[in-house]
């Protein structure tokens, strides 16, 4: 398994914070999505074999939040 930590700024709304969860946890490939309501830190766990870093952008940008 492999880490990644991102930043999205918007990701200090409980109810954001809630569906960015439930969108990643869908995902085939994501062990385990975890965000910090105080810095908007993401750290998600997943598979590097079955979703790209690039894959996991684009479904928190398609869930209307920022990469940083």
């Amino acid at each position: 398994m492999d880490e990644m930590t991102l930043r999205v700024k918007e990701a200090t709304d409980r109810t954001a914070i809630q569906n960015l969860e439930n969108a990643l946890l869908s995902l085939d490939g994501i062990e385990r999505a975890l965000v910090d309501t105080g810095d908007g830190e993401v750290k998600i766990t997943y598979n590097n074999d079955k979703i790209s870093r690039m894959e996991v952008e684009e479904i928190i940008q398609q869930n209307g939040l920022n990469v940083q």
